[in-house]
């Protein structure tokens, strides 16, 4: 039986540690693509050089240069996107719009070429815009283009309660939706601790500290680092998605995909609770907001439409 293939497209700090993790879950052969060629071709032999240690059984390669050769990727059968530059103090996620834009513009172009198959995951920021620049580009349809975002919001959220409780952040199940950015909507509502409603565990002064850090998460990492910004939480995020996939494990995931009427809003790439397969984006779960729920996801999806206008698309 042929092996899968993912594509990583960008090998920085993201892209590297995504190739790491695909390699230890032997989830196919990898091959990382970067404008700059070099750094995805140490990579990927730092890498190879681990197998007789990691004892895995997957081949890794990497190529490109500033004109980058997207047959590299031929056949891929998921595409994680990560191009782009990344966060620096004092940056939005907004502010890196217009410069990721036009990567996101040859990278759209490339798998559609190359890759025409593939599932894809956009990681470069602002996500929600620049996934749905990738969708318009190349055409695919809905099920097969979708953005990393809830899965790492929610992993915060988790992190932050299970701090504040001291429990395992594991046994905190909850959803993060809306936009990638600071008016994301974590569902306090519907979030418990080992069954029990976290609501009941904790009062409102610490879970709104909570929301609030969990919607700086990112900013918080991006000043604490200096320079760049964060890459192992959002590599696990993309390839636990990516292993849904590739696996069929059906799971549901909180990502940033296109509505068509769920939750009141249409045709816009926004996080939501959906159910990732060997289909993709097989369907979006409808939970059952509150006013003040629906209310904050209305803001959140009037920020997404707003930068999604400066694409142009």
């Amino acid at each position: 039986m042929a092996r899968k293939k993912i594509a990583l497209i960008g090998a920085g700090q993201i892209g590297g540690t995504m190739a790491l993790l695909a390699a230890q879950r032997e989830l196919g052969d990898v091959v990382l693509v970067d404008v700059v060629g070099g750094a995805a071709r140490g990579k990927a032999l730092d890498l190879q050089e681990t197998r007789g240690i990691g004892r895995f059984d997957v081949d890794l390669a990497g190529g490109g240069g500033p004109e980058i050769d997207y047959s590299l990727i031929a056949g891929a059968d998921v595409c994680i996107v990560t191009a782009g530059v990344p966060r620096k103090p004092g940056m939005s996620r907004e502010d890196l719009l217009s410069v990721n834009l036009e990567s996101i513009r040859k990278v759209a172009e490339g798998i559609r070429t190359h890759a025409p198959g593939s599932f894809v995951i956009v990681v470069t920021n602002p996500i929600d815009s620049m996934v749905y620049a990738l969708y318009r580009i190349t055409g695919f349809p809905r099920n097969r283009v979708v953005g990393m975002a809830g899965v790492l919001d929610t992993a915060r959220f988790q992190l932050f309660v299970g701090e504040a409780l001291g429990v395992a952040p594991q046994d905190v199940s909850a959803l993060v939706l809306g936009g990638h950015g600071d008016d994301m909507v974590p569902l306090l509502r519907h979030a418990t601790v080992g069954g029990v409603p976290l609501t009941q565990l904790l009062d409102r002064a610490r879970l709104d500290a909570i929301v609030e850090r969990t919607r700086k998460g990112g900013g918080e990492i991006v000043a604490l680092l200096g320079s760049g910004s964060a890459f192992y939480a959002p590599a696990a995020s993309a390839i636990t998605m990516a292993e849904s996939y590739l696996r069929d494990k059906k799971r549901v995931l909180p990502c940033s995909a296109l509505v068509d009427g769920e939750y009141g809003i249409r045709g816009c790439f926004i996080g939501v609770p959906v159910v990732i397969g060997a289909g993709g984006v097989e369907r979006i779960l409808e939970l059952e907001l509150d006013e003040g729920e629906r209310a904050m996801l209305a803001r959140s999806h009037e920020s997404v439409k707003r930068s999604v206008a400066e694409t142009g698309l």
